[in-house]
């Protein structure tokens, strides 16, 4: 049975740039979109008194906004959309499990949105087992990242770049196979970008230069292997010494998109995305993808 993309709205632009996005991923994959509204406190049947029944038309009128939006901008989608009576974080993470995606608003730091732009979000990223999409309110169809025309996300004009950040020392099987596929579904180039450091602070010298040709032959590796799963797509190797939420930062810059990988570790208290991850949420521009593995 084929995964839905699956969308969670609140009314904010945020999370109606999310449903744009979602939207666009889903005719490319060729897979139907699912929009999501959940509220705890909305009753789950309707009251004889206006004011104990607002929740219920306000999440009526989000979906049904929305949905309308989406009809006219995307002909060719197959739409549903579904209110939910629960805590927010736990019926994203719920319906993310039977979803290919799960995509969400994102706002930057410091500014002001809806619950699913904010804390919701976040800690929805951090216990998910699914990749999660998180996108800013000015990531529309129009934007220079995207190339959809008339309602048709499988169009082959170029895209901007797909950046992924890679760790060789770490399994990240399922970060590269969502990075490597949604290049493809582009067309547009790969970007990997690989951060490694030193032992200690270390000055320039042949020991740097020993440290670059290791992580330079590690990511070549890596390469070698995917490429020959994916030989459409044009990848592109930078592998710096530095910290990797910085060269991160830069490299997606003008990109469509930034997958970045998540490592599942339960925690006392409780799930975290971690600090690169964190980072990068936070200050870039473009959509970031979040994948969980092991």
């Amino acid at each position: 049975m084929l995964r839905p993309v699956v969308v969670g709205l609140d009314g904010s632009r945020e999370s109606l740039a999310a449903a744009d996005w979602a939207a666009r991923e889903a005719l490319r994959r060729g897979a139907p979109l699912r929009l999501v509204h959940a509220w705890e406190a909305m009753p789950a049947e309707p009251s004889t008194l206006p004011e104990l029944d607002a929740p219920r038309y306000w999440a009526r009128r989000i979906l049904r906004e929305a949905v309308d939006r989406l009809d006219e901008r995307y002909p060719r989608l197959y739409l549903s959309s579904e209110q939910l009576s629960l805590p927010p974080v736990e019926a994203l993470v719920a319906a993310a499990e039977e979803a290919e995606l799960l995509v969400l608003g994102n706002r930057a730091l410091g500014g002001v949105g809806g619950f699913l732009a904010g804390s919701v979000a976040l800690a929805t990223v951090a216990r998910l087992t699914r990749p999660a999409v998180l996108v800013r309110a000015d990531e529309t169809s129009g934007s220079a990242r995207e190339a959809v025309t008339d309602g048709d996300a499988t169009g082959r004009r170029p895209h901007r770049e797909v950046v992924v950040g890679l760790d060789p020392d770490h399994r990240c099987t399922d970060v590269l196979a969502f990075a490597f596929e949604s290049a493809a579904l582009r067309s547009a180039p790969l970007r990997m970008v690989h951060a490694w450091r030193p032992p200690g602070a270390l000055g320039p010298g042949a020991e740097d230069l020993t440290g670059q040709e290791d992580a330079e032959q590690a990511v070549a590796s890596t390469l070698k292997r995917w490429g020959d799963r994916f030989p459409g797509v044009e990848v592109l190797a930078q592998v710096r010494n530095g910290r990797p939420a910085d060269l991160l930062l830069h490299a997606a810059r003008d990109a469509c998109l930034l997958v970045v990988g998540r490592r599942i570790r339960p925690a006392r208290l409780g799930a975290h995305t971690g600090p690169v991850t964190h980072a990068v949420l936070h200050h870039v521009p473009c959509p970031v993808a979040v994948v969980p593995h092991e």
